[in-house]
């Protein structure tokens, strides 16, 4: 024991000698993998159920749940940003009478084998609780102008309500995932898994990988739905929808190797809690029905979902139109699990900052305090938004994703505290900084005071502060990388 205790203070002590230390060789981490992006949200109005893919000819696809429930929308952009403002094309219309004639939901738009396939979920004109799963496919380079084909409903185990169909590889092996009501259990929807034969036909015997039985995947209804994928690090990540389409509405995760038989329920593990639900610190709600898609550099993984920016609905939340289409980076924890983290404020997305000299640690507020720490939990209290200086253009202060309204800023003893804007001149001028190239890399950050020119945001002993930097190791404190 006395052995480990010298260790662990000798470990302590070589920490602190790089935030102490004077002139010389500072050790200093890569230029990360994963650079900052950021978004201004929403991306689409009045649609729920996104998705969005990334081609190999340079542009984003989105389609998405329009509220007359009634077609298939397209819309294309060289940028995620840029699907904003993008045209947008019906690519399918609704049957006047039978099947596939009402509640159109659910679109997905992927591109195998060398033709586009669309799969979504549909109802019939005789009965538009009769919801099934469809495909289309179509024949051409852009699909918003391709020649589509229906290839008509994805059989199941059941002929019973199923939707929200997504493909995905893993291993060479194609599967498609969904969600369906089991006659034999007294819920709404389950989730299941099955490899693909082509496109629109499974093959083999569907397994059922989870059921709604938490407390938070059965309020209003007894939901799981909206199956998502993302891979990383040997680990297949899926994501899902759970309860009601109200506020409650939230994400879980279930987890397998890479390597195990998917179609075995029993490769699959599900966390105890939501990994992404309402924020009313942010007023963001019920988000959910989510997708997966990278940055334009493609260095970053991005969440798309959709919310609501109020709580309170009057009525049946499926005919409320307003949820709308939002997008936010993932961030990826230490033991290589995906952090959503929260539903960030409508605008600009925020970003996390981190040591020059200290690659696994990230500016973060802790009891309001500023410091630079590893591990960081939860992940808003070290993400924050680049907005307008406080002071005005030209300047940019540094705002809490999760305490919307408090900022960054120093105080008369050069203490950089997190705080809320109480308005005044004061606080705009000890909230306020010029972005600079950083001191110790020009591929960094660093950021100068407003109020105190020359001093500069820098971490000491951990702890953030406003001070002079005259060393080289002062450079490197004051330097960050944005993530």
């Amino acid at each position: 024991m006395r052995r480990n205790a010298v260790r662990l203070l000798m470990a302590v002590l070589f920490a602190q000698v790089g935030c102490l230390a004077g002139p010389g060789t500072i050790a200093h981490a890569a230029v990360p993998d994963s650079p900052a992006v950021t978004y201004t949200n929403p991306i689409a109005e009045q649609r729920a159920d996104p998705h969005i893919f990334k081609h190999t000819d340079g542009y984003y696809y989105f389609t998405a749940t329009v509220p007359a429930y009634d077609r298939i929308v397209l819309r294309r952009a060289t940028t995620i940003q840029g699907l904003k403002t993008a045209p947008e094309t019906t690519i399918w219309t609704k049957h006047a009478s039978g099947v596939m004639g009402a509640n159109i939901w659910a679109p997905e738009i992927h591109y195998i084998d060398g033709k586009w396939y669309v799969y979504f979920a549909a109802g019939s004109t005789t009965d538009k609780w009769a919801i099934r799963m469809y495909v289309l496919e179509g024949t051409g380079a852009n699909p918003l102008t391709a020649a589509w084909a229906e290839k008509g409903q994805i059989r199941t185990t059941w002929e019973s309500f199923s939707l929200d169909a997504t493909t995905f590889v893993v291993g060479g092996v194609r599967y498609l995932s969904w969600a369906q009501r089991n006659p034999a259990e007294d819920n709404n929807t389950s989730l299941f898994i099955a490899k693909m034969a082509n496109p629109w036909t499974i093959t083999g015997t569907a397994a059922e990988i989870s059921q709604p039985t938490l407390s938070w995947e059965t309020i209003g209804f007894k939901v799981n739905e909206g199956p998502a994928v993302i891979q990383r690090g040997g680990k297949v990540f899926m994501t899902y929808s759970a309860s009601a389409t109200d506020a409650n509405y939230c994400l879980g995760m279930l987890t397998a190797s890479a390597t195990a038989d998917l179609t075995n329920p029993a490769s699959w593990a599900k966390g105890s809690q939501p990994v992404f639900k309402s924020s009313d610190a942010t007023s963001q709600y019920g988000p959910g029905h989510n997708s997966f898609t990278v940055s334009e550099d493609g260095k970053s993984d991005i969440l798309v979902y959709h919310d609501r920016s109020y709580k309170d609905i009057t009525g049946d939340p499926l005919n409320d139109p307003n949820r709308r289409t939002r997008v936010q980076k993932v961030y990826w924890k230490a033991d290589g699990t995906p952090d959503f983290g929260i539903p960030v404020a409508d605008g600009v997305t925020p970003q996390r900052f981190s040591s020059y000299n200290f690659a696994d640690r990230f500016v973060r507020h802790f009891d309001y305090r500023a410091r630079i720490d590893a591990n960081v939990s939860p992940l808003a209290d070290s993400q924050f938004r680049v907005v307008t200086g406080l002071t005005g253009s030209g300047t940019v202060s540094l705002e809490s994703a999760n305490f919307p309204g408090y900022y960054l800023r120093s105080n008369a003893s050069f203490e950089v505290r997190l705080e809320k804007n109480d308005g005044t001149a004061g606080f705009a001028s000890a909230a306020t900084f010029h972005r600079r190239a950083g001191l110790s890399d020009s591929a960094g950050v660093s950021y100068e005071s407003y109020a105190s020119a020359g001093r500069y945001l820098r971490h000491y002993t951990y702890l953030l502060y406003v001070q002079t930097p005259s060393t080289a190791t002062d450079r490197a404190d004051a330097t960050f990388y944005g993530q």
